[in-house]
């Protein structure tokens, strides 16, 4: 980005202007003129940043790069960062899951960054240039700014980090269950099984000479089967045969 041919700086600032790229925030002061170099806010998966100028002759006078005569395209441009604070504000207030708080500090992390750049240059320029309010009034519209961002910022990732908390309880309280009710099928196993097993094998369709007897032997069988199961039952539950 090239300064506009029509203005006229000092060497000093000029030589200092960079002609590859605009460069990073920052203001350049000289013999009482003043450049502001500043970013637009950034928009979403934006992956470049557009610069815009902003410079203040000796005698109050300022003039945008971009078009204008006057402070009011300074103001526009803290608008615009604004405007972009407030929509992630929205954003945040309608959040309910983990994915709407990531997408929120995604978007934040370079609007915050900008920000905060645009904020210091914004003090450089009231340090070089004490007398004028109007860059007192901007430079603490700036602070505000940023200020606003670094809480959402905050408050953001602290709902991101508490979603992510309260799943990892949810699926530690899942999984405890999980074993609870697998440890009770177990035990239930445990008690059945042999009984299970003795009358699958009383079951088979052979002869075992065991037909004709009296039903008292039937109950006698189901009992011990049961009193096995009990033992099988205490064996899961402590690693014991006997408590």
């Amino acid at each position: 980005m090239k300064l506009p041919a029509s203005w006229t700086l000092p060497a000093q600032i000029e030589h200092r202007f960079g002609q590859r790229s605009i460069g990073k925030q920052r203001a350049m002061i000289a013999d009482g003129h003043l450049l502001l170099i500043l970013h637009h806010a950034p928009q979403p998966e934006e992956q470049t940043r557009r610069g815009v100028l902003f410079w203040r002759q000796p005698n109050g006078t300022w003039e945008c790069s971009g078009g204008g005569i006057g402070i009011q395209p300074l103001v526009k441009h803290l608008e615009q960062y604004n405007t972009a604070e407030e929509a992630l504000q929205t954003q945040y207030d309608r959040a309910q899951i983990a994915e709407d708080y990531f997408r929120i500090l995604e978007a934040i992390a370079p609007l915050r960054l900008a920000a905060k750049n645009s904020y210091a240059t914004l003090q450089t320029a009231r340090e070089g240039i004490p007398d004028d309010r109007d860059i007192i009034d901007l430079r603490d519209w700036a602070s505000d700014i940023e200020r606003n961002l670094d809480l959402l910022y905050e408050n953001a990732k602290n709902a991101l980090d508490f979603k992510i908390a309260q799943r990892a309880e949810e699926q530690t309280r899942l999984s405890n269950e999980a074993v609870i009710s697998g440890h009770r099928l177990n035990v239930l196993a445990a008690v059945f099984l042999p009984l299970t097993a003795i009358a699958s094998i009383f079951g088979m369709n052979v002869h075992n000479g065991l037909e004709d007897t009296p039903v008292t032997l039937f109950w006698l069988v189901a009992l011990m089967a049961i009193g096995l199961g009990l033992l099988v039952r205490q064996w899961v539950v402590t690693g014991k045969w006997r408590s």
